[in-house]
């Protein structure tokens, strides 16, 4: 027996049954409360050569054997790739995945992140066929109820977005889902986003389908085979060591869950993965779903926070639980995972999820005379922003991530499918830099990392608003030498680790951060800090700009192969677009030639990274002779835009202002009130403007004295909101925004910066011939 039985759960009875507490080895997964066969599905036929088998060399060495990482092998070998080698430290599935509650879902309130999910279950419902492996899927479909006016808002912005994607989605009213979902107390539904085609399936089915047709299409699947040593070659191979032997590979694949870390440290980095606990509970039979001509849809009650689905004739259910009552297994992080653990579970803890059960028999009030048979509780991996990290590493030759997914079941195929063409084609198949994991670095403590795996966790499903801020962990060690100043003045937005000003306060203007579906508190102030800057003169903080510094004997060479646009003459700035292979916009830079073969490229501060490791690839690739610095902590920058900006510019310095003498992108180095600066004529407002790149210790006193040299000018402040509306009135394209991966340069309007006749591109001479 959990519990007594009257006083925590006021009729939700608890019967004995396999309750699963930790330190209880499980040789199967939660099948056991799902009346699946003793012999498993796949298992009892496995050929001999997934043991014996071995292979010195690969051409992709896989590390981890959950469904993530089983799925890629799969996709790689499928595609044709030989020699694909997935090492398990223990067998397949153990860690995350056996114990998962299997839910599959087209929904994502992301637009990219839907065509994993798609690509997901296109697959699930193929996959037996294709292998001949039952994988127990069910597609009743899922049903997000919304039980407030703010609920059905969110769900009609969600479907502005639903004409991006191949599925269906509708919001459907109460009479509707009490059809679909008669158990419900109807009282509280306003409406509900209802999604044909949801689900669940079988996690361990799934990945031992995934695992026969990996080894259908010639890959090997070897376990026990822990990695003991990761050693990177001059060439950029790898050696790969396990008791088994030493293996070498082109590149290798951190799969390896919440062992991720570990592996991770085998070569210097530091991961922010950090392990949660969530439990989900499993009922016995309830006579009212017994009596169902059909399978439930699976319900999702956002306001109580939890999950409910139909299990054989009783029900499954997990929930969320707020950031200040969930657990996190913050000692895996400090001391690493136990030796040994894998088809283990943390000891079940009713007690910290007891509101949400509450919710659920509210809402579901068969649930109040149900029987407990399971309740489950395991840990799931979440990065600091629930979403997965998953492509190369900035840094780190061929070695690629596929790790921190708090929902690997939904995302196995998809993912899978998404890193395959990756790899094989030499670029992403379509933009999904929100799972970049170069988007943390060396600012990513584990504090932080531990504070927004907790955010995330208990924010599961609360409203995703427009241009949502989430503050805990912050701020960072990335701040600007401007953050005292100006933090107490604006409401600030966070970029890559650095706070950055989103608008500031007036006078009698309401200062807390209040997001909306429609005009916010912060309507006012933009529309006069806009003002400010074309009628007057306005100051903003750009230092999260991404700044990089190449020089050396082929700098030249290596950024005309890099760049659509021509190469600026020494002094002068130009905009230009790296382009993939296929001609898809990679990244937008400013490259300022400040003298003979030695460059400042300038990037968004979410593409830090991302620009980083691509530029470096292809410089190693292309054996350029080059220096290549990340100075972005290095450099302070201050923008100064409208048309009285050169006026209060000049005050401060004897160096010539004027349009004769410092034209439109044009580059300078000097001093401003005494403080050196290089200054480049340029402004993203589209109005008369520099950016002044500076030391960061020089950033305090460079805007204390613009802001006293415009006093007679009415200078101000301005922050990124009221930049995003001048921008976007100047027609200014944003990579992220109107360029991706997703869209090639004269798409996006951007031909004035593709030069098609270069030399030196090749790849902008495939793509003039072969325009995708």
């Amino acid at each position: 027996m959990l519990r007594a039985v009257a006083r925590p759960l006021r009729g939700l009875a608890l019967s004995r049954g396999p309750v699963l507490f930790s330190g209880r080895r499980l040789s199967r997964g939660p099948a056991q409360t799902r009346g699946f066969p003793s012999a498993w599905p796949g298992e009892e036929n496995l050929p001999l050569s997934a043991e014996t088998q071995w292979k010195d060399r690969a051409e992709t060495v896989i590390i981890g054997g959950g469904c993530i990482g089983v799925s890629l092998a799969y996709h790689l070998a499928k595609a044709g790739m030989r020699d694909v080698v997935l090492l398990e430290k223990s067998e397949l599935t153990a860690g995350s995945t056996w114990h998962a509650a299997g839910l599959t879902t087209y929904f994502h309130p992301g637009i990219n992140l839907k065509k994993i999910h798609y690509d997901s279950i296109k697959l699930y419902e193929k996959l037996e066929e294709e292998t001949g492996q039952v994988v127990g899927f069910h597609q009743p479909g899922s049903i997000r109820i919304a039980t407030t006016p703010v609920r059905v808002d969110e769900f009609k912005y969600q479907m502005t977005r639903t004409g991006w994607q191949a599925t269906e989605q509708y919001i459907i009213g109460p009479e509707k889902i009490q059809e679909m979902f008669p158990l419900l107390n109807m009282d509280k539904i306003l409406a509900g986003l209802y999604n044909p085609g949801d689900g669940h399936i079988d996690p361990y089915s799934l990945t031992m389908a995934l695992a026969a047709g990996a080894r259908k299409y010639g890959a090997l699947l070897k376990y026990p085979a822990p990695v003991t040593s990761l050693k990177p070659r001059l060439d950029g191979t790898w050696d790969v060591e396990t008791p088994q032997g030493s293996i070498t590979a082109n590149r290798i694949v951190n799969a390896a869950g919440f062992w991720a870390r570990e592996v991770g440290a085998m070569i210097g980095l530091e991961h922010p993965l950090i392990p949660v606990q969530h439990q989900y509970v499993v009922t016995s039979t309830i006579p009212e779903v017994q009596a169902l001509k059909q399978e439930l849809p699976v319900l999702r009650d956002l306001e109580g926070s939890y999950y409910l689905r139909q299990e054989r004739d009783g029900l499954l259910f997990g929930p969320y639980e707020s950031q200040e009552k969930m657990k996190v297994q913050d000692t895996w992080v400090t001391s690493g995972v136990p030796p040994g653990f894998g088809k283990e579970l943390f000891e079940s803890d009713l007690d910290r999820i007891m509101e949400h059960v509450e919710a659920a028999m509210e809402m579901v009030p068969v649930l109040k005379k149900a029987d407990i048979i399971s309740v489950v509780n395991g840990p799931i991996t979440y990065t600091p922003d629930i979403l997965p990290m998953v492509g190369p590493h900035q840094g780190v030759r061929n070695y690629w991530v596929a790790v921190g997914f708090g929902y690997g079941i939904i995302h196995a195929g998809g993912a899978g499918k998404y890193l395959s063409d990756w790899i094989l084609q030499g670029e992403p198949p379509f933009d999904l830099i929100e799972l970049d994991p170069n988007r943390y670095a060396k600012w990513t403590t584990a504090q932080y990392t531990e504070a927004k795996a907790r955010e995330s966790y208990g924010f599961n499903n609360i409203v995703g608003y427009p241009k949502e801020e989430r503050l805990a962990g912050r701020p960072t060690q990335r701040v600007s030498g401007l953050y005292q100043a100006l933090a107490p003045k604006c409401s600030m937005g966070f970029h890559a680790g650095w706070e950055q000003p989103n608008w500031f306060y007036r006078p009698g203007q309401d200062t807390q951060y209040r997001p909306s579906f429609r005009r916010t508190n912060w309507f006012e102030p933009v529309g006069s800090e806009y003002k400010q800057v074309t009628q007057k003169v306005g100051v903003i903080d750009l230092t999260p700009f991404g700044k990089f510094h190449i020089k050396g004997q082929h700098s030249v060479r290596l950024l005309d192969h890099l760049v659509a646009n021509v190469i600026p003459k020494v002094g002068f700035t130009n905009i230009s677009h790296m382009l993939t292979p296929r001609g898809r916009v990679y990244a937008e830079l400013t490259v300022s030639h400040q003298s003979p073969g030695e460059f400042l490229l300038i990037t968004g501060s979410g593409s830090e990274l991302h620009d980083l490791r691509w530029i470096e690839e292809v410089a190693n690739k292309g054996g350029y002779d080059v220096e290549i610095r990340n100075i972005t902590d290095e450099l302070g920058v201050l923008g100064v835009a409208g048309p009285h900006s050169r006026r209060v510019l000049q005050k401060l310095t004897s160096e010539d202002l004027s349009e004769s003498a410092f034209k439109f992108l044009q580059s300078k180095s000097f001093k401003v009130s005494g403080i050196p600066v290089t200054a480049i004529r340029i402004s993203y407002t589209g109005e008369l403007g520099w950016e002044l790149y500076h030391r960061p210790e020089d950033s305090a006193p460079l805007y204390e004295a613009i802001m006293n040299s415009g006093q007679q000018e009415g200078i101000d402040n301005f922050g990124t909101y009221a930049l995003n509306a001048l921008r976007l009135e100047k027609a200014f394209r944003a990579w992220g925004a109107e360029m991706n991966c997703d869209t090639n340069p004269l798409e996006a309007g951007l031909e004035y910066f593709v030069k098609l006749n270069k030399e030196e591109s090749g790849c902008l001479r495939r793509w003039a011939i072969r325009p995708n």
